[in-house]
């Protein structure tokens, strides 16, 4: 007797093709001079997905992207995804050494690749065997590879149906390192599925929204405005590269009603000359990830740009928390209450459940949560913290504290946590305290080794511009005014720091720099 399918996945590329049969000819993507309606994106995602399938790359099987952003990349993305493969997208901030080392765990079998790119990943592929011929080039530059427009326009317009299910795997994103393998965190129909209803319920998109992209497509963070815009078919406007002139000038001209941006970016913006004179009465959400900003910052923005700004705090294995609007300055050191139906906790070294105001390691849960690391089932075995109701939690390696209203606040990373003697230093403290001096554009503070100490905190500060460097000053200063445990041996100052693709500061880099 014939049954339904069971548990079938309603995946972004069935999304796409139904917004094709619906509204052909709205518009589904604006990049640059690219516009393309809905029946356009559909036809090549077709053709993505029949010229892999065409090469025998189906179902489960990985495909991996190191791409800049482009029109092109999100219907490969979705070409990937309708043939039933393996979306495997790739930091273009990591080195030749680690891009290998991911597409070769990922067991990937062809690679997309813009041709401003080439020349990252062009010393490895000769290593790659089992790419093959499988490397296409968008935008090529020289010889290398195959020219994917060229490739693309050969395949079939006709749709080949291939059935995936909820627990088939979506996506594998690889957490960002430079040494070892860095873990591939993997996503399930499923977890992209929850994703994209939760975030269009709490980003409040609808049918009459505008997204805009502003930040990297192979960053995690990215997909929180990608997936909720696919639902609800709205147009998706992709920044190749973020300008804050060109952000602002976009936000007037295309209506754009949704953004996602980090710290870094939203500073850029405040300061660029044109916003007060853009018109930005569009505006219905602005959203924020990365890292906290402080409350004048969020102050501003909301001033400045639009009134509803709202944090979100998260980790791309799967569990977020959002700091609403109303709560963003009352509530301005938090990161919010857990998301989309989840639940944080606190835990100590022994694995013990914490109360509120106990700082402690972050557990979380969500429906969202990865299936796991692929091919690492001891890094996903130390990742569980097991509740006692047999609920199963992510360990996310940060260290904060619950208040008695459920809201977190992140006090530092667990790695990045200073051991000064016997005491725990949370570099995050320092910082609070070095931001608020007007000389300070920007501060880190990373452990470096000490004698006497095992530990001791450094500063590394980036001044504001027109203002005379004086560490000794700068140390006094800081010293003064934060506990004795806390005062800072080494203030250094620099012109930026290493961040991710989301604007976090990569201080694992720094500690490797100033030998910590």
């Amino acid at each position: 007797m014939q049954t339904f399918d069971q548990l079938p996945a309603v995946t972004p590329s069935d999304l796409v093709a139904s917004h094709a049969r619906i509204v052909p000819g709205r518009t589904a993507i604006v990049c640059g001079t690219t516009r393309l309606t809905w029946r356009e994106f559909d036809q090549r995602i077709t053709q993505v997905a029949n010229g892999l399938l065409a090469l025998g790359l189906g179902h489960g099987e990985k495909v991996g992207l190191l791409m800049s952003n482009s029109a092109e990349m999100v219907e490969i993305l979705f070409g990937i995804n309708r043939a039933g493969c393996v979306m495997v997208p790739l930091s273009l901030l990591a080195p030749a050494e680690a891009l290998a080392r991911m597409i070769d765990d990922a067991g990937a079998r062809a690679l997309f690749v813009s041709g401003s790119a080439v020349p990252l990943i062009e010393s490895a592929l000769a290593d790659l065997d089992q790419l093959g011929d499988r490397v296409f080039i968008v935008d090529p530059i020289g010889t290398q590879g195959r020219d994917h427009v060229a490739w693309r326009n050969s395949q079939s317009t006709t749709r080949t149906r291939v059935r995936l299910s909820l627990g088939d795997e979506s996506v594998i994103v690889y957490s960002s390192g430079t040494t070892g393998v860095p873990k591939g965190i993997v996503h399930t129909q499923y977890n992209r599925g929850q994703l994209t209803l939760a975030i269009a319920v709490e980003f409040r998109f609808t049918t009459g929204s505008v997204a805009l992209v502003t930040t990297p497509l192979y960053a995690n963070g990215t997909w929180l405005m990608l997936l909720p815009a696919l639902l609800v078919r709205a147009p998706l406007v992709i920044m190749s590269k973020f300008d804050p002139g060109t952000m602002l000038e976009l936000i007037a001209t295309e209506g754009v009603t949704h953004t996602l941006m980090v710290p870094p970016q939203y500073t850029a913006v405040l300061a660029h000359p044109s916003l007060p004179s853009t018109d930005l009465s569009s505006l219905q959400l602005l959203a924020s990830v990365g890292s906290t900003m402080r409350a004048e910052v969020k102050r501003a923005i909301m001033t400045a740009i639009a009134p509803r700004l709202i944090e979100l705090y998260g980790l791309t294995e799967g569990i977020a928390t959002i700091l609403q609007t109303e709560d963003v300055l009352t509530k301005a050191e938090s990161v919010g209450t857990a998301a989309f139906g989840g639940e944080i906790r606190i835990i100590d070294d022994q694995g013990g459940e914490l109360p509120a105001g106990e700082i402690g390691e972050i557990v979380g849960y969500g429906s969202g949560l990865m299936k796991g690391y692929h091919n690492r089932p001891e890094a996903t075995a130390d990742a569980v913290w097991l509740a006692d109701d047999g609920r199963t939690f992510l360990k996310t390696g940060d260290i904060g504290k619950l208040d008695e209203d459920g809201y977190l606040y992140i006090l530092d990373r667990k790695k990045d946590m200073i051991l000064t003697g016997a005491m725990n230093v949370y570099p995050r403290d320092i910082e609070e305290v070095v931001a608020t001096h007007p000389d300070v554009a920007d501060v880190t503070v990373i452990g470096i080794p000490d004698p006497k100490w095992d530990e001791v905190p450094m500063a590394l500060v980036v001044l504001r511009a027109g203002t005379t460097p004086n560490a000794e000053a700068l140390r006094g200063w800081i010293n003064e005014r934060v506990g004795k445990h806390q005062r800072v041996a080494r203030v250094v100052f620099r012109d930026g720091f290493p961040r991710n693709a989301l604007g976090k500061v990569l201080k694992k880099e720094l500690r490797a720099e100033y030998g910590g």
